[in-house]
């Protein structure tokens, strides 16, 4: 994986319904809020979005609360956001959809 350039990131983004760009300890990361009608309901998102990411290992930051679950990808390792982080954000999106 190699770290992507603003350029990109903002083309990507783009493409990318629901989802921007913020900054954890300065660096470039993917979040998006995900809302539900209770408690539960966004418990079970959290759970389908953490075995996503162990079968693909790689791990996002996850914030689970009545009604509202936001999920945050970024590449720890390399300081900012890579494709992976990408890909990972649209399954996520896809979890929600489903």
């Amino acid at each position: 994986m190699e770290k992507l350039s603003e350029k990109v990131i903002r083309e990507k983004i783009r493409k990318l319904a629901g989802w921007e760009v913020n900054a954890v300890d300065g660096e470039a990361c993917l979040r998006r809020v995900f809302i539900f009608k209770d408690f539960i309901a966004a418990m079970v998102f959290s759970v389908k979005v953490g075995m996503v990411a162990e079968k693909a290992d790689h791990h996002p930051a996850i914030l689970t609360e009545w009604g509202k679950v936001t999920v945050s990808w970024w590449s720890h390792s390399l300081g900012g956001l890579s494709e992976k982080d990408f890909e990972m954000a649209e399954k996520t999106s896809a979890l929600y959809e489903s």
